[in-house]
Parts: C-alpha cells; structure tokens; sequence
C-alpha cells in the first residue's frame, strides 16, 4: 500500500513508525525527551492566518487543562456551531498546539465553518484512565457555564449545537466523553453529533484485521496498541481488554439504547489494524437504535487525514461536512 503514496507521506509514516516504537519503553514509560525533539508546535495567534485566529484557554491550572481555540473570521454569521476536538497520540503524547493538531483544527474552523475548541488532556502513563476522560467532561462543564462562555467564546458560538470530534485515541475519548454527556443535564450545552475518526477500540480477540495487516499497516501495531492500553489503564487494577473502556461494543459494553447518544459518523480506513473494532462499534451503534453512518476509505491508513496532500484528506473534510449539515438541519427542524 505504501508504494503508492506520495514519498511526502512515506517519508513522514516512517518517521512516525520509528517514533513511536522509539517513545515507548519496555518498562512502560515514555521517553518524553526523545518527544521534545521532535514535537514542533505552534504558538496561538491573534491576527488571522488563512482565515483562523487561535488563543488559548486556561481551565485548571493545577492539572494543567486547558484548550485552544479556533475561530474562522470569514463567517460572521450569528450561530456557528462548536466541535470539541480530541487530538490522538495513544493517550501519550501529541496536543493541541502540536503543529499537527494546530494545522488539522484550522482546516475544521475554515473549511467546515465551525468554531473548534481542541483539549489539551493530561496524558498517560503518567496520567491514567479516567484522567483523560474527565478532562474531557470537565471542558464541556466549563463550556456551558454562562461566565466561561462570554469571556472565551465568540459571540456567535452556539454551545447548542455541540459535535464532539477526535481522532484514534481521541476518537476513544471523545465516545466516552459523548455517553457521559448523553446521560448529563446541561443548562445551555447540547451535544448533537460525534464525528469518531479511526476510533481507538480493542477486545481480547485477535480481530481478522489484526492478523491480516500485522507488519503491513503504517503506524499500528499489535505490540504497540497493547503496550498503549497498558499505559492508559489504571495500576494495579486487573483488567482485559474486554473492558467496557476499551472494548465498548463488546460483552460488557454499556447499554446506550435509551440515552440521547448522538447522530455518530465513524470514519475507517482500510489499512488499518483497528478497522474490524471500529465497524464492529458503528453496528453496534445501529442495533441500539442509534443514528450512525460509516464512511471507509479502503486504500487509506490510519488517520491519513493529516496528510493534507492526499486527496482523501481533503474528501475526508467534505464528508465532515455533509455530516455536520444533515445534523444541524435536523436539530433546526425539530420541535422545541
């Protein structure tokens, strides 16, 4: 599959595969150094580029938590929705100054017309399960506090018509964060679509994906999703991945048929390990009378939506888009 990429794109999963198996130690640490060397970042800014301004958003210093927001200043319009963005890294690294992240966010904000906020959540190991998931939580909590909102967010941002978005280990979080929310009263808060972009799930069984792409797929592995999980569970706590955390269509999964879980697109890839649980979660969303639609790109890889020179990502943009409409243009039309 990679012999038929752009050498931009090849050159950059190698260095990406090399990375992670370079991060990740065999005593379950993480060599933040070696990340530091490699994590180019970018700083917010004030003043327009491309059509996206960016400032940052303290919402607890003593964790650390915080967000970056994007805001598109081409669209005036009086109601732009919000999407909270979960970046991935495996629970481990990455965040949303990370040029990546950054330049990932500005194409939302400008391309889907939509203000995007994109969490900065504490990371593992040093940070395990539920950490991340209630960082998550906690943004929408202080999203929907009235104060926060008028001093953070754009006049016109509707906190109303809320999506919550992430990618890979993201997109694990921001389901979570989701079910959370489907089971909250909020005062002003309204999630109403889950865009879940190559889904970090799992189970104890070697899916048929797992076997046939193993050695052959960029940037996932076996080896590395196991020592990912091992990372991101609780110490001490006996776990298999038939958790409901990890495996959440799976014998323990959660009951969701009678919440308010949202409208979901779920994004997979054909060259992916993971693949097999990501479709197994979006039928598993259908037969809980969930509203959910599953987009494949067969020749693609796991989250070759930062590559911007490949025409998928750009297609890829387009089908968030389409997503984003179909939602909203029920939220308008549905009784008050």
């Amino acid at each position: 599959m990679t012999s038929t990429l752009p050498w931009k794109t090849r050159i950059l999963l190698w260095v990406i595969n090399t990375g992670l198996h370079l991060i990740t130690r065999k005593d379950g640490t993480v060599n933040r150094c070696l990340i530091k060397l490699v994590d180019f970042r970018t700083p917010p800014s004030s003043k327009p580029i491309n059509g996206v301004k960016t400032y940052d958003v303290m919402v607890d210093p003593t964790r650390k938590l915080w967000f970056r927001v994007f805001v598109p200043t081409q669209y005036t319009v009086e109601d732009l929705p919000v999407i909270v963005f979960f970046h991935g890294g495996g629970y481990v690294a990455v965040s949303p100054d990370a040029t990546i992240t950054h330049d990932f966010c500005c194409r939302f904000a400008r391309e889907l017309h939509v203000i995007v906020v994109s969490v900065d959540y504490r990371l593992a190991p040093e940070h395990r399960h539920p950490s991340q998931h209630e960082d998550g939580f906690d943004v929408l909590k202080f999203l929907d506090n009235e104060e926060n909102r008028s001093i953070w967010l754009p006049e016109n941002a509707n906190i109303s018509r809320c999506f919550i978005a992430g990618d890979s280990a993201g997109g694990h979080i921001a389901h979570h964060v989701v079910l959370r929310a489907s089971q909250s009263n909020f005062q002003q808060l309204l999630v109403i679509g889950l865009v879940a972009i190559h889904p970090f799930f799992g189970g104890e069984e070697r899916t048929d994906s797992e076997i046939r792409l193993a050695g052959s797929a960029p940037i996932l592995s076996t080896k590395l999703t196991d020592w990912l999980w091992n990372a991101f569970m609780p110490l001490g706590e006996p776990y298999n991945r038939d958790h409901p955390i990890i495996n959440v269509s799976g014998p323990n999964s959660v009951d969701i048929s009678k919440t308010d879980f949202p409208a979901t697109m779920v994004v997979v890839a054909g060259f992916d390990i993971l693949r097999d649980w990501q479709i197994r979660y979006y039928e598993w969303l259908k037969k809980s009378g969930k509203e959910a639609y599953l987009v494949d790109y067969p020749n693609m890889f796991h989250d070759f939506c930062f590559f911007p020179e490949l025409p998928e990502s750009d297609q890829l943009i387009l089908e968030v888009k389409d997503f984003l409409h179909k939602v909203l243009l029920k939220a308008c039309s549905a009784p008050m």
